[in-house]
């Protein structure tokens, strides 16, 4: 079974607050103490945080389900319900989370990034809050608020510095094994890598480039034949491209061809994906019949041959993984190339897509007719623990009133007897403001 998860569903919901307590204090002296109930905990919120230390999202694929602890309720003596713990979820960087819809929400890009995936709920104020000159004994308190529930797609796009590009079988595998310490699985089959392998270069004391060996590409792979998409899709934050052609006479194209599809597969994925610094390597000359001379263009410290957006040219390197034969200033060139790249985007930092915290309050029409409140502050408005006393209907219409939902029912086209729906509470709708 693979250990390597690059797609996965994702469950997240927060805890539920706990609700406000109707108390009343008693004491033997003190026969009308007033109303002493405490508010409920706010419930623990979920958040995704990249942690370098995980390398795939294999954790959620047989256990989806991630969810905060509850706040506690409140109770007598103003004692306040103690709040739910938040549940920190740990995913790899470069992690792409959207939403129920599709849409990307957050791109945990660097180890650090946090994003709040699903907001614990308010824990509901105790009857003491609501003492007012108008309200002596008030005998009501709010529930808490349920936490928020999603469904989440987290896809992972490898963070490396250098990208090995081929077709099945052109050697990146072996590559990789030889110039890092990486020990991939090798055989001599199409589509031997089925999954991502990353290996750490060491190019000296204190400098390191990572090497994505990327599983081989085949045409049509942009437009999602095999595994191209998901393949792919782990090129695209890698900072140089290294393009590999066979030079074995058993290569499904001449080395000219595969460079020619393998750029325009990558160009029609991603057209900035040609933007990238690369480099085109002949793989395989220890078994190459004709082999080529050595391109003059060999210059592991120049400044100006990066390929940038270059139409093909052919191999800038040759090299024979299986002898070691040209891998020395493969690899210097790399890390030239690498190093340039991270100088460029030094200033550059990692974001995080947030999503707007919704505001205010919005009339909606459900399918039978029914108009609806939709909004933190009237949901919370209604969510009381008892709305048939006359403190707390008096309660629910000056909060209304100061929200603004009478006027945007007006606007919505409310008619005298419609039906009017906020969270869990309905009421009759009146020209003047009042309900029954």
């Amino acid at each position: 079974m693979s250990g390597f998860v690059d797609e996965a569903q994702l469950n997240v919901r927060g805890g539920d607050g706990g609700a406000g307590a109707v108390s009343v204090r008693r004491e033997a002296h003190v026969p009308l103490g007033g109303p002493d109930g405490g508010d409920g905990g706010t419930g623990g919120s979920v958040w995704l945080v990249a942690d370098h230390n995980v390398a795939s999202l294999l954790a959620f694929r047989d256990h989806p389900h991630r969810r905060a602890t509850s706040g506690l309720h409140g109770q007598g003596k103003k004692r306040h319900g103690r709040s739910g713990v938040d549940l920190v979820v740990h995913v790899p960087p470069g992690t792409v989370v959207r939403g129920p819809h599709g849409d990307v929400i957050a791109d945990l890009v660097s180890s650090g990034d946090r994003w709040q995936a699903a907001r614990g709920g308010q824990g509901g104020r105790g009857n003491a809050r609501f003492l007012s000159n108008r309200r002596r004994a008030p005998s009501f308190a709010e529930q808490g608020e349920p936490g928020e529930q999603q469904w989440l797609t987290l896809e992972l796009k490898l963070m490396a510095d250098v990208a090995l590009v081929g077709f099945p079988n052109v050697g990146k595998s072996t590559l990789i094994s030889r110039v890092s310490a990486a020990k991939p699985r090798i055989a001599d089959y199409p589509f031997t890598t089925l999954e991502p392998n990353l290996g750490v270069v060491r190019i000296d004391e204190g400098t390191e480039i990572v090497v994505a060996d990327i599983p081989g590409l085949i045409e049509g792979a942009s437009e999602g034949r095999g595994l191209g998409h998901q393949f792919l899709r782990h090129i695209e934050r890698a900072r140089v491209l290294c393009v590999l052609v066979d030079l074995s006479p058993l290569a499904p194209h001449p080395p000219e061809e595969q460079e020619r599809i393998l750029l325009a597969e990558l160009g029609a994925y991603r057209p900035e994906l040609l933007q990238r610094p690369r480099v085109v390597v002949g793989s395989k000359l220890d078994v190459a019949d004709d082999p080529p001379d050595e391109p003059a263009s060999v210059r592991a410290d120049a400044a100006d041959d990066a390929a940038v957006g270059a139409d093909p040219t052919g191999p800038t390197h040759l090299i024979s993984s299986v002898t070691g034969a040209g891998l020395p200033p493969l690899v210097g060139r790399l890390a030239h190339l690498v190093g340039g790249a991270r100088e460029a985007e030094a200033t550059a930092e990692g974001f995080v897509v947030h999503r707007p915290a919704p505001s205010g309050i919005s009339v909606v029409r459900d399918d039978d007719g029914a108009l609806r409140i939709v909004g933190r502050a009237a949901e919370r408005s209604v969510a009381l623990s008892d709305v048939t006393t006359p403190d707390a209907q008096a309660y629910v219409r000056e909060r209304l009133e100061r929200l603004g939902v009478p006027g945007a029912l007006v606007k919505a086209g409310a008619r005298e007897g419609d039906e009017v729906r906020i969270g869990g509470f309905t009421f009759v709708y009146v020209p003047d403001g009042h309900s029954g």
